[in-house]
């Protein structure tokens, strides 16, 4: 029986090889004579004499030979697939082939399972059949709007919005396709909607009511609430695997795409300000976006009466924080200055659009202008102390932080989602940004270094405004009730602040500062029991501060002396001896660029495994 079906598969070979070809070319048709050809010679023996081209008809010839081909190999693969299952089916004792039924592929479920050509994997270089709107008014254009008004080429024209949607976006999100169920969805929907949303200012993130609305406007959008909201409950670390990768799925083929949507961005700074592993590059790619998309203009034209702009300006100040949140964070440069659309906020907050949520948001524009004046003016040489005649300029920009505060808290309304929170936070990133811009006092400082009394009262200040910041999230109900919901910049505040007071104490508590060693591990101590016990997903942030905190402090305790002091001794032993070696070893080297670096304080923290080295290939 095996080898009558093997004889019919070989006369099916022999059958397609036996395909009729169209032998004569075109020479020989035209003249009506015999087209002969030698074997292994492309061209027929007149158009050899004759030094002509042959050519054949060329079409009817190339399907003929194709489908040949096409028929060999799936012959042979067919014949080494029959073996194989034959193989299997004798070793495990099953009937024969020919017992099972077969089932004919119909041309239409042939299409359902090849896979489309993608698009966009060629470079587009077709021409607009109109021009740009507006691009005739302008006599002086940027560049690249004068090269595409030139050459017409629609891949260099500003694709300020989002191409129009020809598939439902429904259809193919990850709940269709059975990954995440609907009622779990919609239970990660309303988490976010009621909780962190409303920490995020107001919840100016999220313009839609209810989940359905999401999943028509943006998947990726969707896939980010759901990832951060999963990220908060407890016993939700498949559900927060399976939004994580998903989004990192889509935010990847986001990076090529043309077109985009204003929630492409707010998906992105939703992921920037709660997953922490991805929030530099998210913030980032988003700006870039809105760029392209032209919200940095908004400003100017809500100011001409163009109220259709007030949402552009929105996001591009919460750009701006989310911005320089990170910036702040990593000692790294932002990328949106200080131009006069972002000094130019209290017009902003007269528009009739404006609300409580706006007030929060620009609050925050305010106070990160000071800070980053700080960084602009103190990081040039990160490796170098602050100078004498640094302090006044200091003390200056304390004063605004102080002056900041004051005319903010006022105007920062309760919330009937997190209560004080929003008065109360004005104080909290007071004490903090005071914090951040007096710790520079000690950057750079040798341990054995006298300490002049500018620099002494910098770092005092330094020292209690870290304690009001972890006095404030233990104390404060609203604040505490919030602290797991927060972003990451709260998180930041909170383990910068407890790492910078357990070296502190462990290391300088005898050169006439205001620092009680028993008072900071108290505060610690209780900052590590209020993280452990937040309910959330095992992958939350705060678990790791936590955990990472208690190994600090434990390893302080037992030695008795911090590693960087210890050093300190070592050295200065040496030095001693004179058996040389340096005798100026700076103990606050993680106090990095503006206060501290971002990196090097979280590598007590690790969070998730890295997406790009699971899913992408390395960048080099």
């Amino acid at each position: 029986m095996q080898s009558q079906k093997r004889a019919c598969i070989d006369d099916q070979t022999d059958e397609a090889s036996r395909g009729s070809k169209s032998r004569a070319c075109n020479e020989c048709k035209k003249h009506k004579i015999k087209c002969e050809r030698r074997p292994g010679v492309s061209s027929c023996a007149r158009c050899h004499k004759q030094g002509r081209r042959c050519i054949s008809s060329g079409h009817l010839q190339r399907i003929v030979e194709e489908d040949t081909a096409w028929k060999k190999v799936a012959s042979a693969h067919t014949l080494q697939l029959q073996s194989a299952v034959l193989d299997l089916l004798r070793h495990c004792q099953l009937p024969d082939l020919s017992t099972y039924k077969t089932n004919a592929t119909t041309p239409q479920s042939l299409d359902a399972v090849l896979p489309c050509p993608e698009t966009g994997s060629t470079m587009a270089m077709t021409r607009e059949n109109s021009q740009e709107p507006g691009t005739e008014a302008e006599l002086v254009p940027a560049p690249m709007r004068s090269l595409y008004e030139v050459t017409k080429l629609r891949n260099l024209r500003s694709n300020l919005y989002s191409q129009p949607r020809t598939i439902n976006m429904i259809d193919n999100d990850m709940i269709s396709r059975g990954v995440l169920s609907l009622d779990q969805a919609e239970m990660l929907f309303s988490l976010f909607n009621r909780t962190m949303n409303h920490c995020l200012w107001g919840g100016i993130a999220l313009t839609h009511s209810d989940l359905t609305s999401v999943r028509q406007s943006s998947s990726l959008l969707t896939v980010a609430i759901l990832a951060v909201a999963s990220l908060h409950v407890p016993d939700q670390n498949e559900t927060f695997e399976a939004c994580y990768l998903e989004f990192v799925t889509l935010v990847s083929k986001s990076t090529l795409n043309r077109y985009h949507t204003l929630d492409e961005i707010r998906a992105l700074c939703i992921g920037a300000f709660w997953l922490s592993d991805l929030s530099w590059k998210l913030s980032g790619h988003a700006i870039r976006i809105a760029t392209e998309m032209n919200l940095h203009r908004g400003v100017q034209r809500l100011l001409r009466g163009k109220l259709e702009n007030f949402e552009h300006v929105q996001l591009w100040y919460l750009l701006y924080v989310c911005d320089h949140h990170f910036s702040i964070a990593y000692g790294r440069p932002p990328v949106i200055h200080e131009s006069p659309a972002i000094r130019n906020y209290e017009a902003f907050l007269q528009s009739p659009l404006a609300g409580p949520g706006d007030v929060r948001l620009v609050a925050q524009v305010a106070l990160f202008i000071i800070l980053t004046q700080g960084y602009d003016e103190f990081t040039s040489d990160v490796e170098q102390p602050l100078e004498e005649d640094d302090f006044d300029r200091l003390r200056a920009l304390t004063l605004d932080v102080e002056m900041w505060r004051m005319k903010w808290q006022p105007r920062s309304a309760d919330s009937p989602y997190v209560g004080c929170y929003p008065s109360k936070g004005v104080v909290l990133h007071y004490h903090f940004a005071k914090f951040q811009l007096n710790s520079l006092a000690l950057r750079a400082i040798a341990s054995d270094a006298l300490l002049s009394m500018d620099r002494r009262d910098a770092i005092n200040i330094a020292i209690s405004s870290a304690i009001s910041t972890l006095s404030m999230i233990l104390h404060e109900p609203d604040i505490r009730s919030a602290i797991v919901g927060v972003p990451l910049f709260t998180h930041t505040m909170v383990a910068f602040c407890a790492v910078f007071l357990l070296k502190v104490a462990w290391t300088r508590n005898s050169q006439f500062l205001n620092i009680d060693k028993r008072q900071v591990q108290y505060l610690v101590q209780n900052v590590i029991e209020m993280m452990s016990s937040v309910a959330a997903s095992d992958r939350h942030l705060t678990y790791h501060i936590a955990r990472g905190l208690s190994k600090m402090l434990n390893r302080l305790k037992n030695r008795g002396i911090s590693p960087d002091a210890q050093a300190y001794r070592t050295a200065s032993t040496v030095a001693a001896a004179g058996l040389g070696g340096p005798t100026q070893v700076s103990i606050f080297d993680t106090l990095g660029t503006y206060g501290f670096e971002f990196d090097d304080t979280w590598s007590e923290f690790p969070t998730f495994p890295d997406p790009f080295a699971i899913m992408l290939p390395s960048d080099g």
